[in-house]
């Protein structure tokens, strides 16, 4: 019997979360485990009630805003703010826990992830943030790229 490891099994359904997205960019999903259980996901897109982004049409490109850079300029929340959100909302407890990103986080979920108490950082594809992970680093959280094993 081939058993997905814990990573795959939760990188997996980081992409299922991704796929609600409504960033015409962009598709992440995120979510926030602690002792192998899901505590909260989210995905990239704007607060509840806002038109979305895949009807308005998305402000970073029509202001021409490279990856990457001035992330106050659009309309949407990333997948990890909305995480953190939705454990908030909640009552959930997320410190001491894992966040599973289909991208590796920005400089601003960064900040929010090591203030919020998330001890780990497990993502799929890198982002242009240097200084995110140089902040993850030095907060002392792990976090690692996930490689597909070749056997899944």
């Amino acid at each position: 019997m081939d058993r997905p490891s814990w990573d795959e099994y939760f990188m997996q359904i980081t992409e299922l979360v991704a796929s609600r997205s409504t960033c015409m960019r962009r598709k992440v999903g995120a979510i926030l485990v602690k002792d192998k259980n899901i505590l909260a996901t989210g995905y990239n897109g704007v607060p509840s009630g806002i038109t979305h982004c895949d009807v308005t049409g998305c402000l970073r490109d029509q202001l021409k805003v490279p990856s990457g850079e001035r992330h106050e300029l659009c309309r949407g929340l990333h997948a990890e703010q909305n995480a953190i959100i939705q454990a908030a909302r909640h009552g959930i407890n997320i410190d001491g826990s894992t966040v599973y990103c289909t991208d590796s986080p920005c400089i601003i979920c960064s900040k929010m992830l090591i203030n919020a108490g998330v001890t780990g950082v497990v993502f799929r594809r890198g982002y242009p943030d240097k200084l995110s992970l140089q902040m993850l680093e030095e907060a002392g959280i792990e976090y690692v790229q996930f490689k597909q094993s070749e056997d899944a």
